[in-house]
């Protein structure tokens, strides 16, 4: 039987363990604090269009009680994952998948990235402080993935399904591999969406645009995406943020199929929605600042594009986090971002 394991049982890990508990796969998660008694005490409870599920799963705090898996999902906060990666090593072997649910640009991004660019196969400081992640999980372990459904924890052991079923998934280098049709396969039969893309990272850069940008402005205005689409002032900080994303993309190969204003106006058609840095932001939660922006800066500053507004934002908002104590400065990641 397939083992997956699920780092991280919050708001998607959580979503994610609820449709792979519908397969024929040997389940665990790795939780920590009230969520995972919760989990352990009164199972994972698990609401989606209007009914609940309670479900019986495997929780532990240590991957050393775990075997080894044949798939684990990291479903941590992107800034945490080098902070977990010596923990997995005991849950690891040649043939482990690893697959990476977050925002901004994933760790392995570069590894057989062929981009013609001196950034090939090589780490990106400001998502992979010292390229720790790099060097011990290893890049040939990673299967990408784009994630867009959005959940939420209520309370210890209840997560709420908001919207979408679609996770993207792609291999590195393109190809159609058995390990990717099997977790995909898997994943469909527990009820999601999963296309299989040959080129992932124009799905990743498409997303990304949104973030980049609409994150920022939301998190240091506290205001709605259809908030930020009714002011003529943010809005055209927004364009002129995605623009210089595009900028960034289009030097390593990126293909953005999609039109920047149609890009606007998908996001600010969504009423009464922050995004997840606000979120964060609000409920005092550490933020994603160096995976979104301070990804596309160090990849500018490396090919020479210039990028002022995206400096400029990401300047503005490690000030406001680092003020209410949620972002952790490294001199090195300043003088790659600045």
């Amino acid at each position: 039987m397939t083992k997956v394991c699920i780092f991280g049982a919050g708001a998607i890990g959580g979503y994610i363990a609820a449709c792979l508990s519908k397969t024929n796969v040997e389940l665990s998660l790795i939780a920590r604090g009230p969520h995972k008694e919760a989990i352990e005490k009164k199972g994972l409870t698990f609401i989606k269009d209007e009914k609940t599920e309670n479900l019986k799963l495997t929780v532990t705090d240590d991957p050393k009680t775990l075997e080894i898996q044949d798939y684990i999902f990291i479903s941590v906060k992107a800034h945490s994952i080098s902070n977990i990666v010596e923990s997995l090593s005991s849950i690891i072997d040649e043939q482990t998948s690893i697959i990476s649910t977050v925002n901004g640009l994933p760790w392995w991004y570069f590894y057989k990235a062929n981009t013609g660019t001196n950034l090939d196969d090589s780490f990106l400081e400001s998502v992979d402080p010292a390229g720790k992640i790099w060097k011990t999980i290893k890049p040939q372990h990673a299967i990408g993935c784009v994630v867009y459904p959005a959940c939420e924890i209520i309370e210890p052991g209840v997560i709420k399904h908001n919207e979408g079923e679609k996770f993207s998934l792609g291999e590195p280098d393109g190809k159609r591999s058995e390990r990717l049709k099997k977790i995909a396969d898997l994943l469909i039969a527990g009820g999601l969406k999963v296309p299989q893309k040959k080129n992932l990272r124009n799905e990743i850069w498409i997303k990304l645009w949104g973030n980049c940008s609409f994150n920022p402005v939301s998190a240091l205005t506290n205001k709605t995406l259809d908030q930020i689409g009714n002011d003529k002032e943010l809005i055209n900080l927004v364009r002129k943020l995605m623009k210089e994303c595009q900028l960034v993309g289009e030097k390593i190969g990126i293909k953005f199929n999609v039109f920047i204003d149609d890009r606007i106006n998908g996001a600010i058609s969504i009423m009464n929605h922050k995004p997840s840095t606000t979120q964060d932001l609000n409920a005092g939660k550490p933020l994603e600042i160096d995976p979104i922006i301070g990804s596309i800066i160090e990849i500018a500053n490396k090919l020479n594009v210039q990028v002022p507004n995206l400096k400029e934002i990401n300047s503005q908002l490690k000030v406001k986090a680092e003020n209410f104590g949620l972002y952790q400065r490294s001199e090195i990641i300043d003088k790659l971002t600045s």
